[in-house]
């Protein structure tokens, strides 16, 4: 067996989070509300400091069972090592690249939108919505968190309550009637760990 195929395999179902890390506009920084930031830094500190040694201890027991190359416990273990490992990385990059904006601090002009607004807009049929905008690491399209590089969130920045913008979608363009604009406090659910057994 080539090594190059072997090396193929190994990496084949791991999700590239790299490949991920930057669909920020180039010289941008990434946006979070607190709660984002504190979600991102739970789940580190997790990883770091129980997830790993866990992992990393069971992989030592593994590997003084013998022969390693037929040991499921030791390859998978080496995989979740990896996994984990490449997960750190990411959430360090981005926990670096965090610019923290506090939707609930005082705005010079609370009409107009920025990040951390909530918009309650009605479409051209007359359907009201109403979205937050959040980071792109707190993006919950069922809780109404729109990404602020989205292409609706774009459409709505810097615009007032009463204005009407205009959204480009695959369907065609759309009217986007703003009816209001609030800065409040978003909700962002603290990090779970899913406990495998």
């Amino acid at each position: 067996m080539s090594k190059a195929f072997v090396k193929e395999t190994d990496t084949a179902d791991e999700f590239d989070e790299e490949a991920f890390l930057s669909p920020l506009p180039p010289a941008s920084k990434n946006y979070i509300t607190p709660g984002g930031y504190a979600r991102l830094k739970e789940e580190y500190l997790w990883l770091l400091n129980k997830e790993r040694p866990d992992v990393t201890a069971m992989v030592a027991w593994a590997a003084g069972n013998g022969d390693r190359s037929e040991n499921g416990d030791y390859l998978y273990g080496k995989k979740r090592l990896r996994e984990i490992d490449k997960r750190l990385r990411f959430l360090s990059k981005r926990l670096d690249m965090a610019e923290i904006i506090d939707p609930t601090a005082p705005r010079e002009d609370p009409s107009r939108i920025f990040f951390g607004a909530t918009v309650c807009y009605a479409d051209q049929n007359g359907h009201e919505k109403t979205v937050s905008i959040v980071g792109i690491d707190e993006i919950d399209p069922l809780s109404g968190y729109i990404s602020w590089i989205s292409p609706a969130a774009r459409a709505l920045i810097s615009a007032r309550e009463g204005d009407t913008v205009t959204l480009l979608t695959p369907a065609g363009t759309e009217r986007l009637d703003i009816l209001s604009v609030d800065y409040q406090p978003i909700f962002i659910p603290p990090f779970k760990p899913v406990i495998s057994e």
